[in-house]
């Protein structure tokens, strides 16, 4: 769709909102004047308020949102530029249901984290019946996305409350993995060769943390969550992950760490060797990926293992003892149904994991649904799909412990992580509710620096293998400029 805007320059704000209202546009900035079908986004300052409006044009006809936010409500650059982006969107947004689109489950909102919205609000001092009504009305969310996000919200300000000042939590990236899922857009494409490259790989790892663990000492920092991800770290020999583990022990203080994750997303991975390894070296939970249940899915994204090598993967961790498990599923992947996923969904309830994380299908680019064009379930049928998942967790006995959407995801919807008896991952809440720094390492790693006030300071680790080897003195440097930014954020904080 074209856009066209005038007095302001808030294109990522249009573009969010677009992507939201009409998930099979792509932004268009054209030169000529304006014609054809459109949405024109004007932004206005008064004396008294700033004033959005949106003129949107469809097949000839015209349709006009407005919004506005008084300009005593706006203190500082990064409130007046997030109220000013929040009216644009939603005089977009006003524009876009009088002509008739059905309203989407999240209302207005677009951002990645919408129960932070809710937490305000609740920090504030308002109870949950008035936080809820208010949350429902100002972005228009439905009853059922708002009650997930007040369960979030909860579980977001205890975690907050249980932090200190020099917490954060340590991640580190393994991007290797057996094959390529088709959804995936992370692991390179060719996979088997990028696997000769661990050894190597390793060193330069073992290199950066040698370097962070100097860096977070000198800081006083503690880390109280460690998450090994990827990729899938399972795909690293037994002896790869005693090296791997008795070197982060060696290097870090981890006597305040409160769990220990690492992600045996793919069953053919997982063996009882590894498991015995990762138990002795502190390892607290695993997380073991199905996607779904039903074999001829995991043939079209690509999984070379079946539903039984599942099951047969959750008997070795049973069999090794002293792991909480979580489990992850896709709902919108090729092939699959909504009574599809509801069996899928039956099964893995039947076993009974701590954690079921339910995410929707995000088309990511470079992966092969997005270059192939498979065929997939329309966002209709998604939705059957997680209106079935949320009704049947919540009637096991599970809750919703964390939140959030990415763009191009199907529908509009969202991931959500459920626990059951008090186990929800502090690093899943920590991460998504922005509440400690979290320090990265490893290939396509992103280190994410607190700084208060909503403000965040990121190093960014090369993606690949070869690239994160290859740039490993850049890494350590980079590594080293984390002292340098927090004092940045104090000082900004004091201003």
């Amino acid at each position: 769709m074209k856009l066209f805007l005038y007095g302001h320059g808030y294109r990522y704000a249009a573009e969010q909102m677009l992507l939201t209202l009409f998930p099979g546009e792509r932004p268009e900035y054209p030169a000529e004047a304006p014609e054809g079908d459109r949405a024109e986004l004007y932004l206005y300052k008064g004396a008294e308020r700033y004033t959005a409006v949106c003129r949107l044009f469809l097949e000839d006809a015209r349709y006009l949102g407005k919004a506005a936010v008084g300009v005593s409500a706006l203190s500082g650059e990064l409130m007046r530029a997030k109220y000013l982006q929040r009216i644009i969107k939603l005089s977009f947004y006003r524009a876009a249901l009088k002509s008739g689109l059905e309203k989407p489950v999240w209302g207005s909102l677009t951002g990645i984290r919408p129960g932070k919205l809710l937490s305000n609000l609740l920090e504030t001092g308002m109870r949950n019946k008035a936080a809820l009504s208010a949350f429902m009305r100002d972005y228009g969310v439905s009853p059922d996305r708002a009650r997930l996000c007040l369960y979030t919200a909860g579980a977001g300000l205890d975690c907050a409350r249980s932090l200190r000042t020099n917490d954060v939590c340590l991640y580190i990236g393994i991007p290797f993995c057996p094959t390529r899922c088709a959804y995936c857009s992370f692991v390179s494409q060719a996979v088997r060769k990028s696997m000769r490259l661990i050894p190597e790989y390793l060193a330069a790892l073992d290199r950066e943390l040698a370097a962070t663990a100097q860096v977070m000492c000198g800081l006083g920092l503690r880390p109280v969550s460690v998450y090994m991800g990827g990729g899938t770290p399972t795909v690293l020999s037994a002896e790869q992950l005693d090296f791997l583990c008795g070197r982060l022990s060696e290097a870090f203080d981890l006597s305040a760490v409160r769990e220990y994750t690492v992600e045996a997303g793919r069953p053919d991975t997982i063996t009882a060797e590894k498991l015995t390894v990762l138990k002795r070296r502190g390892v607290t939970r695993v997380s073991v990926n199905p996607q779904t249940m039903d074999d001829s899915v995991l043939e079209a994204i690509g999984r070379k293992h079946t539903a039984r090598d599942v099951l047969d993967a959750l008997a070795r961790v049973a069999e090794a003892g002293g792991f909480q498990v979580n489990m992850d599923l896709i709902a919108g992947l090729p092939l699959d149904t909504p009574e599809g996923f509801g069996r899928t969904l039956d099964a893995v309830l039947r076993l009974s994991p701590e954690n079921i994380t339910v995410h929707t299908l995000a088309l990511k680019k470079g992966s092969e649904l997005m270059l192939g064009g498979t065929e997939r379930p329309a966002p209709a049928a998604v939705g059957k799909m997680l209106d079935y998942a949320n009704a049947a967790l919540f009637t096991a006995g599970y809750a919703p412990y964390y939140l959030y959407r990415q763009k191009y995801m199907s529908g509009g919807f969202e991931n959500v992580g459920w626990q059951r008896d008090s186990t929800e991952s502090l690093y899943n809440i920590c991460i998504m509710e922005e509440l400690c720094s979290v320090i990265s390492l490893g290939g396509g790693a992103s280190t994410k620096l607190c700084c208060g006030g909503g403000r965040i300071e990121r190093i960014f680790n090369p993606k690949y293998p070869a690239e994160y080897i290859g740039s490993i003195e850049k890494v350590i440097s980079d590594k080293n400029k984390i002292s340098g930014l927090l004092a940045k954020c104090g000082d900004a904080e004091k201003r």
